[in-house]
C-alpha cells in the first residue's frame, strides 16, 4: 500500500519497493537523476509524463534542464537559479540498492 506524507510540498511515495521523495526545490539545486514533469504529454497515464534529468548546466545566468540526449532528442527547461520546481528524487541508498543486479548475492563475509 502507498504511503503518503504531505507537510508543505513534501510527499513520500511507495514506487515500486523504493520510497522516493516529491518536492519543491530552487533550479539551481536540481541534480541528474532528479525527475521533472514534463506535462500531460500524449500518454493518457501521467506518470509517463515525469522524465530523468540528465544534464544540468548554468548558461547565460540561467539554469538549463535537460532531459533525454543533448545530440538526439531531448527536452529543455530554462529557469532562473531561484525559481521554485517540483521533482521527485530518489534516496541515494535506494539507488545505489537499485544499480545491484538481481539474482547477485552477497556472500556476507563468507569464504
Amino acid at each position: 500500500m502507498p504511503t503518503r506524507h504531505t507537510g508543505g510540498h513534501r510527499a513520500a511515495h511507495l514506487e515500486g519497493g523504493i520510497v522516493t521523495s516529491k518536492i519543491t526545490v530552487a533550479a539551481s539545486a536540481v541534480v541528474v537523476g532528479d525527475h521533472i514533469y514534463n506535462g500531460p504529454g500524449t500518454n493518457p497515464h501521467p506518470t509517463f509524463a515525469w522524465e530523468t534529468v540528465t544534464e544540468v548546466t548554468n548558461e547565460d545566468g540561467l539554469i538549463l534542464l535537460l532531459t533525454g540526449d543533448r545530440k538526439g532528442l531531448h527536452g529543455e527547461f530554462w529557469l532562473e537559479p531561484d525559481e521554485q520546481i517540483i521533482i521527485i528524487r530518489y534516496p541515494k541508498a535506494a539507488a545505489a540498492e537499485a544499480a545491484v543486479p538481481k539474482g547477485h548475492h552477497q556472500k556476507h563475509g563468507h569464504p
